[in-house]
Formats: structure tokens, C-alpha cells, sequence
């Protein structure tokens, strides 16, 4: 979730990502970003809702599929 609403957030990397890559990989890595929804008014609740809801729903909260560790996966 990025309440900045700048190009350079990237969220909260951890240790982890570096796990997935060789040290030969590590030497050329592209970021991409990808905005999964946005609104101009929503309150930091609905906000923070919105992340919830997408990160269940796209389990990244599952460590085979991604990053997130909250909430945790049930």
C-alpha cells in the first residue's frame, strides 16, 4: 500500500526476495510496479481495507506465491 503516491515506493522488501536469485541474477534485476487500485478519496481505512482484501484474494500472503506476511495465511 502506498499512501505517498510516489514513483519510488516499493513497499517493504525483506531479506527473502534475495533468496530467489543466484548472485549471477542479483548483477541484472528489473522492477516492475504495478497499481492494483487507487482512489483519490478514500479514507486510510478504506485504504488499508482494500490491501487486506487484495492481499487475500491474490495470495500474496502465501510464501510460494509471494512476500506479504501479514496477514498471515490461514
Amino acid at each position: 500500500m502506498d499512501l505517498t503516491g510516489t514513483m519510488l515506493y516499493f513497499g517493504s522488501p525483506t531479506a527473502d526476495i534475495a533468496a530467489d536469485f543466484t548472485p549471477e541474477q542479483r548483477r541484472d534485476v528489473t522492477i516492475r510496479k504495478q497499481i492494483l487500485w487507487d482512489s483519490m478519496d478514500a479514507t486510510d481505512a478504506e485504504a488499508r481495507g482494500m490491501e487486506l482484501q487484495l492481499i487475500r484474494e491474490l495470495r500474496s500472503n502465501d510464501p510460494s506465491i509471494d512476500y506479504n506476511r501479514w496477514p498471515k495465511l490461514r
